[in-house]
């Protein structure tokens, strides 16, 4: 009996290992299984972020050979910009120098030109202030007869109305004093020392009547002599009465001259016509002996009346317009004239000559 207890136990413990040692084995089978299972699954998950590399690596690839071909058309562009750049420093350079020799030849010109000898001119007037301030732009004393006619009546003394009212009413002297016409006389002064040689020249005064100046109707050599002479005609000459320009064309026009220069300050106020007869003039009671007065509608047509009867015949007309209150429509008939005649109307700045 003691024996039997002896093999039953060791039958158990073996049993108990081979169970044991079969549980292990299974165990075994069943880590490794797992183990193969995960293990796909890792090299899937590897298998694609290799690929995503790749794809990035190709696109990355893609991108840069992009970049090199912008790179070196952007070089290109640099190395064209560079050349375009070089060649406007040069230009530049160029024109530098130029502008350089231009100054030289610039400053040896005025140089030259100052210390050049004066050409005697043959004014005859000494200006009193010279150069180019007595310059009139688009103004040439030219032509092979010139006649200068000069307004001479009441409203060349000045500018304003009410100044030349009371000029009217002082004495000569005042009236000689009035500084439009101390500046009318400047400006024949500066006609007669423009005069070209060879031409001949008559000097026209007119205000209700109108005479030549100098004692001759035409001057044939404007010497010095006959320049002063003419300067103590226009001296003596008092600015007063009505303005007839009427008697200042009749008398130029007799004179047959190739070109006519008249300074005055506005249209006429009187003038030789037979008004009562012309139905234009039918309002105009100032030249119908019935007022003292002409209104600024009377006077326009008084001009071209006078035009149309008096003014010389293809005759280059030039005015220089003065300044005088209530008289606007002046410069627009005047233009006129002269533009007809292909001349000019010049109104001179208040500082000229």
């Amino acid at each position: 009996m003691a024996v039997r207890r002896k093999s039953e136990g060791f039958n158990l413990a073996f049993l108990d290992i081979m169970s044991c040692g079969l549980g292990a084995v299974i165990l075994i089978f069943m880590l490794v299984k797992h183990n193969v299972e995960k293990s796909d699954l890792e090299i899937d998950l590897l298998s694609a972020d290799i690929s995503r590399l790749q794809q990035q690596e190709q696109e990355l690839e893609t991108k840069l050979g992009a970049l090199k071909g912008f790179s070196a058309s952007e070089a290109e562009m640099l190395a064209k910009l560079k050349d375009q750049i070089a060649s406007l420093q040069k230009s530049i350079s160029k024109s530098q120098k130029s502008v350089v020799q231009k100054e030289d030849q610039l400053a040896a010109l005025k140089n030259s030109i100052k210390n050049a000898p004066r050409a005697q001119t043959e004014d005859v007037v000494a200006d009193d202030r010279g150069g180019e301030e007595n310059y009139l732009m688009g103004l040439k004393v030219e032509g092979a007869r010139i006649t200068i006619m000069v307004d001479s009546s009441a409203s060349m003394t000045d500018e304003k109305l009410l100044d030349v009212i009371r000029r009217k009413n002082g004495t000569i002297s005042e009236k000689k004093r009035g500084p439009k016409w101390v500046r009318t006389k400047k400006i024949v002064h500066w006609f007669l020392a423009r005069i070209p040689k060879g031409s001949q020249v008559s000097l026209i005064s007119y205000n209700n009547q109108a005479k030549t100046l100098g004692g001759v109707q035409w001057i044939r050599n404007l010497s010095k002599n006959m320049t002063q002479r003419l300067y103590m005609d226009v001296d003596k000459l008092i600015p007063q009465g009505a303005t007839n320009l009427q008697k200042g064309l009749e008398l130029a026009k007799g004179l047959k001259p190739t070109d006519l220069y008249v300074i005055t300050d506005g249209l006429p106020t009187d003038g030789t016509s037979r008004y009562a007869s012309l139905n234009p003039f039918a309002s105009c009671s100032s030249l119908l002996g019935s007022a003292k007065t002409i209104s600024g509608e009377c006077r326009v047509k008084l001009f071209r009346q006078t035009l149309q009867e008096s003014s010389p015949r293809g005759v280059k007309v030039n005015v220089v317009l003065l300044p005088i209150e209530g008289d606007p429509a002046a410069s627009n008939e005047y233009w006129r004239w002269t533009s007809n005649t292909g001349g000019l109307l010049i109104s001179p700045a208040a500082n000229w000559p």
